[in-house]
């Protein structure tokens, strides 16, 4: 047995946990392999071990990534990478967490010294997956100053917006955004400083050319573990993005349970998160999760998706554990995948937005690996997951993490709800709040409450959960269709839909109908093969595959093909978009 946890902080928070030696791979037959769980036996064990107590001062740059530099020094550690990088122009980067903590403080010296930043300040970030972005996130650790990343496919407007709404003192992007944030900063009130990641100076702008030039020499700020450490702006799939607070400790210790048990990272593994860098998935596998438990964060920039290339890199690099969001799986089963072999790869995950049981089976079939759901929320650390172990239910988002009470479904009442009866999807929060979760949403009070009913917390998803204790997504509160007194969540048609080999994409929403009120409308994106074919009878046949997959009642009376669907910043399928224009016809 092979204790991974030294570090002073996580002792003292009893965070305790050992680690399983790695286990040998079990190939069941020629297309199917699984690897067991590292860090934990199964998972019933999983949820008695889990203890977490929040210490009262907490930083994650010093408490878990400075003892993961003082491992490495004491060569108790791996020679793992701590950070690896690359881009499609051969060039790479590799730092150890020593490199990676010496150049995160000259980046925290040039956010209190030439932006002038103090404790408590906010930071917009606004860059592709580069090098400096990950720097960016840890120096703000280290000063106390409050992170607020951005998707560099931000608008002008969207600048503005958030500018604003944060009140932010400091932006940091690149030469690309670097003009629309020029035409809004004189509309921003508290905008102080500008700092642009480029080979060539602005005026008006700071460059990070002068981290060359910087000190190491840092002390990190003492943070008390609620001290608001970053805030996230959510997705806006039913309006406008509202800013989620987080503090040192709910993702700075909360995410350990996606580390530890839903990735299931040892200091060994290569951990690859596509995610983009302007939201909280980000944050949960592409820093906290995988440096929690000491593990390599794999980065490739990718200017745009491109699934050749995802799979080019997954066959070259030794990746063990790789995450996407469905859309990506989704675009990458439909490249052939004969020709590459992945060799490391040991653990796919996905989270987001529900998966088709669909793109699962096509992506077993192709790589021998199933893909492990987990499910969570801006607000939230992990809230359900398939774990290593567990039985996967196709379309199932799993069990409960250990970091939750997620036991229970809620009428409108605020009464529990046996199995097998859908109901809003809530986490215990009262008498005792648990420590992965969000802690307010900024400048909102009465959004926050609202997010309240009784002892739980809402999610504002639909769900029902089985006899077996798996969780099942239904749909957003908001997207449930209403139709001859039946309700039907989007997901399980559209799950249908997909399996239609004329099939892409689809979305699924209410139409208004004379007779039933509303019925099941489907907008089709289909693949280049159906695109000739006759409109009517493809409708037609795809209807009847629908009625024959899930229940009649379900199958879309209207269907509309279209060329794309309106999807969020982050890819996420804007329903509401949909449903509006149906509904602003009659």
């Amino acid at each position: 047995m092979l204790a991974l946890v030294t570090m002073e902080t996580l002792l003292r928070a009893r965070c305790f946990w050992r680690l399983a030696s790695p286990g040998s791979m079990t190939v069941l037959h020629k297309d199917y392999r699984t690897v067991p769980p590292q860090n934990f036996s199964n998972y019933e064990s999983m949820k008695q071990e889990f203890k977490l107590e929040i210490p009262e001062y907490f930083n994650f740059a010093k408490d878990v990534l400075d003892q993961w530099t003082n491992m490495e020094k004491a060569g108790k550690r791996l020679s793992n990478p701590a950070f690896w990088w690359i881009n499609g122009n051969g060039e790479e980067v590799r730092w150890s967490f020593e490199e990676l903590g010496s150049l995160s403080r000259k980046f925290a010296n040039i956010l209190t010294e030439a932006c002038s930043l103090q404790r408590g300040d906010r930071v917009i970030v606004i860059l592709p997956k580069i090098p400096e972005w990950w720097l960016a996130n840890v120096a703000c650790l280290r000063t106390g100053t409050v992170l607020i990343p951005g998707t560099t496919q931000l608008t002008q407007k969207d600048i503005l917006y958030r500018l604003q709404s944060s009140k932010a003192k400091c932006i940091i992007t690149n030469e690309v955004l670097a003009p629309a944030v020029d035409a809004v900063a004189p509309k921003c009130d508290n905008l102080r400083s500008k700092l642009i990641v480029s080979q060539n100076p602005k005026d008006g702008c700071g460059n990070l050319k002068m981290m060359k030039h910087a000190s190491d020499n840092h002390t990190c700020v003492k943070t008390k573990h609620d001290e608001m450490m970053a805030i996230y702006f959510t997705s806006g799939t039913s309006g406008s993005p509202k800013m989620t607070g987080h503090t040192h400790s709910s993702f700075g210790l909360g995410l350990s349970v996606n580390g530890r048990y839903w990735l299931d990272l040892t200091p060994s593994d290569v951990m690859w998160n596509t995610s983009d860098t302007g939201w909280a998935k980000s944050a949960w596998s592409s820093v906290f999760s995988p440096w929690i438990q000491g593990a390599c964060v794999f980065a490739h920039y990718l200017p745009r998706f491109e699934p050749t290339s995802i799979l080019q890199t997954l066959s070259k690099f030794p990746i063990t554990v790789f995450c996407s969001a469905p859309t990506a799986y989704r675009m990458l089963i439909q490249n052939d995948m004969t020709s590459y072999k992945f060799k490391s790869l040991k653990h796919c995950v996905s989270a987001g937005e529900p998966i088709n049981p669909e793109v699962t089976e096509q992506w077993r079939k192709r790589t021998g690996l199933d893909i492990y759901e987990g499910y969570g929320q801006t607000e939230t650390v992990l809230i359900c997951g398939n774990f290593k172990g567990m039985k996967i239910k196709p379309g199932s988002m799993g069990k409960p993490s250990p970091a939750f009470d997620v036991k229970v479904y809620l009428d409108v009442n605020g009464n529990v709800l046996p199995p097998g009866q859908e109901g809003d999807i809530g986490i215990q929060v009262l008498p005792n709040r648990p420590f992965g979760l969000f802690a307010h949403y900024i400048d909102n009070p009465t959004k926050t409450a609202s997010t309240l009913r009784g002892n739980f917390y809402i999610t504002g998803d639909r769900g029902y959960m089985d006899e077996d204790g798996y969780f099942w997504f239904v749909a957003r509160s908001d997207d449930i269709i209403l139709s001859s007194g039946y309700r039907i969540g989007p997901f399980e048609v559209e799950s249908a839909l997909i399996e239609h080999p004329a099939v892409v994409e689809a979305a699924v929403v209410s139409s208004p109908d004379p007779i039933r009120g509303e019925v099941v409308k489907a907008f089709i994106v289909l693949t280049p093969d159906y695109k000739s074919h006759d409109q009517e009878q493809l409708k037609k046949e795809i209807q009847e595959h629908v009625k024959k997959t899930t229940a009649p009642y379900k199958y879309p009376r209207k269907v509309e093909f279209v060329q794309e669907l309106p999807k969020t910043i982050s890819g996420k399928i804007k329903r509401n978009e949909l449903r509006k224009k149906e509904w602003e016809t009659i």
